[in-house]
């Protein structure tokens, strides 16, 4: 029978149980429904807490174990909302036990391009750009700084999304998807991720020729005559090729990573790159 105390609230340290059950929703991850499997282990602390039966703890972990799938840190946010949910059912019966899974199939899409952008399209780029940019000088700060970036970045974010997601339950994303935040915060984004990730191209990719030639008495440096015009020409344009024929060819990656070894080493050895 299910516990209808309404004053047996979550503890923090239940919170925190759930917390870290949450960190890993993808250790089971499957082709058939995805992180499911990781949002029922989240739940348990839940389910054991308001369902005594094992018959209403079957229930639970069932309902849960439909196809979910969302960007692995954001996913802390209907993790967090499903249990104040399946709290308030427990307690007060005064929802559905169907509208948890539509909460979180709703929440689905628009919290995935969220973390898509904002995440691994604006934040991870931004500070693995800035690691490498610091190691290709021999600096360990480098990869020190990705790995202490990322590392804030995911456990606060879950922290965030568990703690604040229970608290605020399913009114707190439902507000920021009917006010546009959303949407605006992924195209901002994704602007965003474009400009950052531009402005690493001369660090990031190294190309320049070695090609001269002669005019009168004078010896013209191809390289030096681009870098006078625009400078890191040649990363910029290698880089826009590989864009178009991932984006618009849909060339494989590996496929072009050979070619593009095949060009360096072919290159340097007619004495045409250095």
């Amino acid at each position: 029978m299910s516990r209808n105390n309404e004053t047996n609230k979550l503890t923090r340290k239940e919170l925190w149980s759930i917390y870290f059950r949450q960190i890993f929703i993808r250790s089971a991850l499957n082709f058939e429904r995805h992180q499911a499997m990781g949002f029922a282990n989240s739940m348990i602390p839940v389910i054991r807490k308001y369902y005594d039966t094992k018959e209403e703890q079957a229930e639970a972990l069932k309902r849960h174990m439909e196809l979910f799938l969302t960007q692995p840190m954001v996913s802390a946010i209907p993790v967090g909302i499903a249990a104040a949910m399946e709290e308030r059912y427990a307690t007060k019966k005064d929802i559905e036990p169907e509208s948890i899974n539509a909460v979180k199939t709703a929440l689905m899409g628009p919290l995935a391009a969220l973390g898509d952008s904002l995440i691994n399209g604006t934040l991870r780029p931004l500070l693995a750009g800035f690691g490498i940019a610091l190691a290709m000088k021999g600096s360990i700060a480098g990869p020190l700084i990705f790995l202490i970036g990322m590392t804030i970045i995911t456990l606060g974010v879950r922290y965030y999304g568990v703690f604040k997601g229970y608290e605020g339950g399913a009114k707190m994303v439902e507000d920021l998807h009917k006010s546009g935040l959303i949407s605006k915060l992924s195209e901002l984004s994704a602007v965003a991720a474009y400009v950052v990730i531009g402005g690493f191209i001369p660090q990031i990719v190294n190309m320049k020729t070695t090609i001269e030639y002669t005019a009168g008495e004078a010896v013209i440096n191809l390289q030096e005559t681009l870098d006078g015009l625009i400078p890191g020409i040649l990363p910029l344009g290698i880089t826009i090729l590989m864009y178009y024929l991932l984006t618009r060819k849909k060339a494989s990656p590996i496929l072009l990573m050979v070619l593009v070894m095949l060009f360096g080493v072919v290159g340097v050895y007619l004495n045409i790159l250095g």
